[in-house]
């Protein structure tokens, strides 16, 4: 009888330290800033390769940068090579600096669905892992907000057959990826993986987007 007393004693104290520990999990967004009021703005986002992604979002009317790079994760300077082991938390992402008097986050968000497929879970065709996680990194209030409601819609319509997976938390460090990470698929266009994956979902992005796109592309 001893000895149950102090098993069920056992299983509360780790019931009760489970919930703490979730707690401590949920994501907390109250220390985000109202809104951006620089200039310029920064939207982040985890979309599967950051390779597809910064040579899709780089074709946008007012989209002045895209940097790929790794962020959400909890080791200090990763690199590409621990990334891919799924062990460091980080996603491949990418920094977009755009100026919202010409393109807005709405606009970037709307983008960012049509640019991968954010029902499949740490995964984005044949590249999978946690590192390939849908993910939106959220700088301010603001960003938040619209995410909540970009995605609530999407549900309310069923635009998909299965459930949004995104993943939507504060943006916290972002660690610029190697140098031969950006640019990419400008500086590599001839790769196997460029014409068999980049080139299609990019084709494919440019003509939902025809209208907003930088002039020549």
């Amino acid at each position: 009888m001893k000895n149950l007393y102090i098993i069920l004693v056992a299983i509360l104290l780790f019931t009760s330290c489970q919930g703490q520990e979730m707690q401590a999990k949920k994501t907390d967004f109250s220390k985000l800033p109202a809104k951006n009021m620089a200039k310029l703005d920064t939207a982040t986002f985890g979309a599967g390769c950051f390779w597809c992604t910064e040579a899709q979002f780089k074709e946008l009317k007012g989209v002045v940068n895209v940097v790929s790079g790794y962020t959400g994760g909890w080791i200090k300077n990763p690199t590409y090579a621990q990334v891919c082991t799924g062990s460091t938390g980080h996603a491949e992402a990418t920094n977009i600096i755009f100026d919202p008097h010409v393109i807005s986050y709405d606009q970037l968000l709307e983008a960012f669905f049509v640019a991968h497929d954010p029902t499949e879970l740490n995964r984005q065709g044949n590249d999978v892992g946690t590192q390939y996680r849908s993910a939106i990194f959220v700088h301010n209030k603001e960003q938040l907000d619209k995410t909540q409601y970009y995605l609530s819609a999407l549900e309310k319509e069923k635009v998909y057959n299965k459930p949004i997976v995104t993943e939507v938390v504060p943006a916290t460090v972002f660690y610029p990826a190697e140098d031969y990470h950006q640019d990419y698929y400008r500086l590599n266009g001839k790769e196997p993986y460029c014409q068999l994956v980049i080139k299609p979902k990019l084709e494919k992005f440019k003509r939902i987007f025809s209208k907003v796109l930088k002039e020549g592309q």
